[in-house]
């Protein structure tokens, strides 16, 4: 999460920073705390790489990169 916050500043795309301090991934449904998860990942992640951040604006573009 810090790694993209960090790029949403450089993009100007954070407009109230009070709203950070409310950021969790556990308040999200997908979350399960308790439950079993693959963690498997793509190579250049696996090699360290982050993943590029997806465009809120396009999320057509998003979906058809993941699929």
């Amino acid at each position: 999460m810090q790694e993209a916050l960090v790029e949403l500043r450089k993009l100007g795309k954070i407009e109230n920073e009070a709203d950070i301090a409310r950021l969790s991934p556990l308040m999200h449904e997908h979350v399960h705390m308790l439950g079993k998860y693959d963690f498997t990942l793509p190579e250049d992640v696996a090699g360290g790489k982050l993943r590029r951040l997806r465009d809120p604006e396009s999320l057509e573009e998003y979906l058809a990169l993941i699929n």
